[in-house]
């Protein structure tokens, strides 16, 4: 076969759509000799959105791509270096609501805040941190302080440091450019939901196949 007839495909795991009209450029990457062909395959409609006003997920199989590339170029050798299935989340377009925004960043601050709290008094109540610290002042002083004194000074303070410091997720205090453990956990769970969702797809034949 030429090498003019190879196309390359790529699709990602996950592929958001706005336009009820899916088209075969929305959801995968084609690369070949034959550009003119390329862009006329993207312009091909894959998949139209049944109803137009429900944000809705669909879980398609990559050989529905070739499927449809090969009825318009039945002599094409098509090569997939990406996912064998993957999702297109279609999001009907709306005016957003930027004060229901607002509201959920605040709610899962607060939440954040009491829970983040709760978690540190816990703690501080089952590793008895007030205990280990009159210890530490009779050993040193060979007294306890009426009050708080320097150890829990620096335990308010190193606290919320070491966090800041782990977590790496605020620009302007940035150690390095690597992603953050919260970044890379959310991407964890990200892949997780996505093939939990083509299994359950898959499982139910709801899966969009030739």
């Amino acid at each position: 076969m030429a090498a003019e007839r190879v196309i390359y495909i790529k699709a990602e795991q996950a592929i958001i759509a706005a336009n009820p009209k899916v088209y075969l450029e929305d959801v995968v990457t084609m690369t070949g000799p034959d550009k003119k062909k390329i862009e006329e395959l993207g312009r091909e409609v894959l998949f139209v959105v049944p109803d137009k006003q429900v944000k809705q997920k669909y879980t398609f199989s990559v050989l529905k791509v070739i499927e449809l590339i090969q009825k318009q170029h039945p002599d094409t050798l098509i090569i997939n270096a990406g996912e064998t299935d993957f999702i297109v989340e279609y999001q009907p377009p709306g005016k957003k609501q930027k004060w229901l925004g607002y509201v959920k960043i605040l709610f899962v601050c607060i939440a954040v805040a009491v829970g983040s709290a709760f978690t540190i008094m816990t703690f501080n109540q089952d590793a008895s941190v007030a205990d280990i610290f009159a210890k530490l002042y009779r050993i040193v002083e060979g007294s306890e302080p009426d009050g708080p004194g320097l150890l829990e000074l620096g335990y308010c303070i190193g606290l919320p440091a070491g966090i800041i410091i782990f977590f790496n997720h605020f620009s302007h205090l940035r150690m390095s450019s690597d992603p953050t453990p919260l970044q890379v956990q959310l991407r964890i769970y990200e892949k997780e939901v996505n093939e939990a969702i083509m299994k359950t797809a898959e499982r139910e034949g709801k899966t969009i196949d030739v």
